[in-house]
């Protein structure tokens, strides 16, 4: 039982797509595929850190990565990501779709909600939420010709639940102070929405679609927020990015081949009380 129960999460031959590659957690994404048997298409706004990555996965198992740069709020640039990994790989079994903007303008993004531009707004749902649905659009087509296929869309636990803010007193982020925008919580719950709805959609046509919805991760926090958000957290800290990688795995693979419209949350607690 312990043999056949650990061959579920084999990916050996399966064909991955994991969207915002390049980013904190995509990069942990795109290995675990790999680590577990999958060739994966980095994908990714930033075709140069995608190469670098797919490089490096490469050496780790030859033929396994490669990169394919892509726009993801651009129906005709997702159209060619997902032509080109069908006409190099034949198919993609797995869809991680991942990507998700913090806007270039950390100002605009990091705005008082009151204050907050509808320019800004309708850039970050342009990838956030949009990009979603165009990722998930071309490829789950694609799936359904062959009556098969496993998506995972990340979220957020603020999807799921309104910040606290209290835990940015103090707190910054790249040298400047952070906050949670309303655009963030509003898009991660939209993508959850989206999930559940496409679950019951594909269901007949052999697709399942489940959300991954972590809790915070560090990435360059200052000890403040850190400190301030660990004491909200059951665990006591912020996750580890590979903290996430587990989470992955178990959707993307067969180890999951009954749950669908779900989502998984890794949030060390913090959803709990």
């Amino acid at each position: 039982m312990k043999g056949s129960l650990l061959k579920r999460f084999d990916l050996n031959g399966r064909i991955a797509v994991v969207t915002g590659a390049s980013g904190i957690l995509g990069r942990v994404f795109g290995r675990v595929l790999v680590e577990a048997g999958a060739r994966v298409a980095l994908v990714d706004i930033d075709g140069k850190g995608c190469a670098s990555l797919a490089a490096r996965l490469c050496r780790l198992r030859r033929s396994s990565a490669m990169a394919v740069p892509c726009d993801v709020s651009d129906e005709r640039s997702v159209e060619r990501m997902a032509e080109t990994v069908t006409r190099t790989w034949g198919r993609i079994d797995v869809l991680h779709n991942n990507a998700a903007s913090k806007s270039s303008d950390l100002e605009s993004f990091f705005a008082p909600y009151e204050r907050y531009a509808l320019k800004e707004w309708r850039s970050v749902m342009a990838v956030n939420l949009d990009g979603m649905f165009l990722v998930s659009k071309v490829v789950g087509e694609r799936m359904k010709r062959r009556r098969s296929g496993s998506i995972v869309q990340t979220a957020s636990i603020y999807g799921l639940m309104a910040p606290d803010q209290r835990i940015y007193e103090g707190s910054r982020y790249l040298g400047r102070p952070i906050n949670s925008p309303a655009v963030y919580a509003a898009s991660k719950a939209g993508v959850l929405g989206l999930t559940r709805y496409l679950a019951a959609y594909w269901a007949k046509d052999g697709i399942r679609v489940n959300a991954l919805v972590p809790g915070g991760v560090e990435s360059g926090q200052n000890a403040e927020f850190k400190r301030r958000y660990s004491a909200r957290v059951p665990l006591g800290r912020m996750a580890r990015a590979e903290e996430m990688a587990g989470a992955l795995l178990y959707l993307a693979s067969d180890a999951s081949s009954y749950v669908t419209g779900q989502a998984v949350v890794v949030d060390g607690g913090l959803s709990a009380w």
